[in-house]
């Protein structure tokens, strides 16, 4: 049976991601973050997203884009240290805030993506993270409006550990530098490291892809991540810059 899951443009792609949703999208930094897809959602209005991202872009790049404008009304992030706007949002009490260690953020995503609910991890233990009272969202008089539960802790051999629930949404964006007319997908270098986490958790996966090819042409070990998670493919091209968040020069 032939799959053809490529749609024509980023706006097709994006058109049923509605006010409220729920959004896991892919990107390190601000490399393989799926801007055209970014970009459709923005021109598309939905506001009030919940968003899952290892980061929340810079100020006019990436996700600073829907924060910007106000679409966010959530964010779940292990390092917003590059975002004014976002300091900004968060301390206003306009933004509600989940801070997350880097480590747990992509083993909750990919726990989703597996179909597993909860799991028990190290990091955290004896710190806010496990005992609750991290702010999550200010009232924006500099009090605190809602802050983090406690979570349970379990020993296990000696060790204590700190349960951490699986995370899963309505829709996940990815940007991949191959992709075949099956979903399936090649990432380039640290573009890896997030994009095939956050595609597993999203009950619709949407990805742009630079290079459209044929269903046979990744030859099968070098797929990341295979077709079964991913819903629609959008061909991107190229044209989109590839930016850093901070340029570090030596004198010479």
């Amino acid at each position: 049976m032939n799959i053809d899951k490529v749609v024509p443009d980023a706006a097709t792609a994006v058109a049923d991601i509605g006010d409220g949703a729920s959004i896991a999208v892919g990107g390190f930094g601000l490399c393989g973050n799926p801007m055209d897809l970014i970009r459709a959602l923005l021109d598309h209005g939905s506001t009030g997203l919940s968003v899952v991202s290892n980061n929340c872009g810079v100020d006019d790049w990436g996700l600073g884009l829907l924060l910007a404008h106000g679409r966010l009304a959530k964010m779940t992030s292990s390092y917003v240290g590059e975002n004014k706007e976002f300091e900004r949002q968060f301390l206003a009490g306009e933004l509600e805030v989940e801070l997350t260690p880097q480590g747990t953020l992509a083993e909750k995503l990919r726990a989703g993506g597996s179909g597993i609910a909860a799991f028990f991890t190290q990091t955290g233990v004896g710190t806010q993270v496990a005992e609750g009272g991290l702010p999550r969202r200010y009232d924006g008089d500099g009090g605190v409006a809602v802050s983090s539960s406690a979570k349970e802790v379990r020993d296990f051999r000696g060790i204590q550990y700190v349960l951490e629930e699986a995370i899963t949404c309505d829709f996940a964006l990815v940007h991949a530098r191959r992709g075949d007319r099956a979903g399936n997908l090649q990432f380039h270098a640290s573009a890896r490291n997030f994009n095939p986490l956050a595609a597993m958790a999203g009950a619709i996966c949407v990805a742009e892809v630079e290079e459209l090819v044929e269903v046979g042409d990744i030859p099968p070990d070098e797929v990341h991540l295979p077709g079964v998670f991913v819903r629609r493919v959008v061909a991107v091209g190229t044209d989109t810059p590839k930016r850093i968040e901070r340029r570090t020069v030596q004198e010479g």
